[in-house]
């Protein structure tokens, strides 16, 4: 008997429990206003899927054009963000880290606008989007041996940017914590 009332209530729950493929939520306001996410492919086969854990750093940017064009990492990581909230990956199942090193060309990017403008002259233009995916929940780290190198002043860094040890420790330790590195 009981192995009968087991049975039913397996059936059921497997009856009840949608095996359909994830859908966009095209009416999903956006993580990261001003970005888009990426567009639909029909008959895609990985989707996002909001059951799992994204643990992902971003770890090795690329250059800007100039001093006064954003980064092209960033708007990358905004898309990506906008893509998980598209496809209902809740925030909890969303652990992204961006970490700025020595060798990424633009570690300067990590300064407030202040000292930004007083070392080249023009605006930081990353400011805004730093700040709109760190409201987005992304943990923005420097390295602090990169920040040393760059002769930055820790008071010049930008308030939403934490500066750790090292990169290669926080990377290592993040890989470690089953994060994945992109970059």
């Amino acid at each position: 008997m009981k192995k009968t009332a087991f049975g039913i209530i397996v059936v059921l729950a497997l009856a009840s429990a949608s095996f359909a493929p994830v859908t966009a939520a095209t009416d999903a306001p956006l993580l990261v206003p001003g970005y888009p996410a990426a567009r639909d492919v029909a008959g895609a086969k990985e989707l996002p899927d909001p059951h799992m854990d994204y643990k992902v750093v971003f770890a090795d940017g690329q250059e800007a054009k100039s001093k006064s064009d954003i980064n092209p990492m960033l708007p990358s990581i905004a898309q990506y963000l906008n893509t998980l909230g598209k496809y209902g990956v809740p925030a909890n199942h969303r652990h992204i880290v961006i970490m700025f090193h020595q060798r990424n060309p633009d570690m300067d990017i990590v300064m407030t606008n202040e000292a930004y403008k007083a070392r080249y002259g023009v605006d930081n233009p990353n400011i805004a989007l730093l700040h709109a995916l760190k409201l987005a929940g992304v943990d923005i780290r420097a390295c602090g041996q990169g920040v040393l190198g760059r002769k930055i002043d820790l008071k010049d860094v930008n308030p939403e940017v934490t500066v750790d040890l090292w990169a290669m420790t926080t990377l290592v330790n993040l890989q470690l914590k089953g994060f994945v590195r992109v970059g």
